[in-house]
């Protein structure tokens, strides 16, 4: 279950963050978060993705559909140690984040610039997808 939303200090300065335990360890967390292919199935406002790169990397561009609608460009800025952030239309978005806890499980969070507050709904959606994804992958490589 996801935990409530709470203001945190990251590398980004202050921001709201949601976040989830995920009974999947940090490597598989980590593929479903930079996979552009898996985007759109826990993405609640992502319906497609168009880019060069199926894993992300720093500079990873490319366009997101957002709920059907119009497409938006985007630049992946950082994506290293288990962290990615990245700009939509050249405006700072949510960042992402794993932290491996042991035992094959992890912690995935959204870190939600805090004019976006609202989109914390959105991402507590996004948590549950994830979890269902992830736990889903690490019962098939068993």
């Amino acid at each position: 279950m996801p935990s409530l939303p709470r203001i945190e200090r990251t590398p980004d300065g202050r921001r709201l963050v949601a976040d989830r335990v995920v009974g999947a360890d940090a490597d598989t967390v980590w593929t479903v978060l930079t996979d552009t292919e898996q985007w759109s199935e826990w993405g609640p406002s992502v319906s497609a993705v168009r880019s060069r790169d199926r894993y992300i990397e720093p500079g990873s561009r490319g366009e997101v559909q957002v709920a059907g609608g119009p497409w938006i460009p985007f630049e992946v800025e950082t994506c290293e140690d288990y962290r990615w952030t990245w700009r939509v239309v050249d405006i700072p978005a949510t960042g992402h984040a794993v932290t491996p806890l042991g035992d094959e499980r992890s912690r995935v969070a959204f870190e939600i610039p805090l004019l976006a507050g609202g989109y914390a709904v959105v991402c507590r959606r996004a948590l549950g997808r994830i979890a269902s994804i992830a736990e889903d992958e690490e019962l098939s490589t068993r």
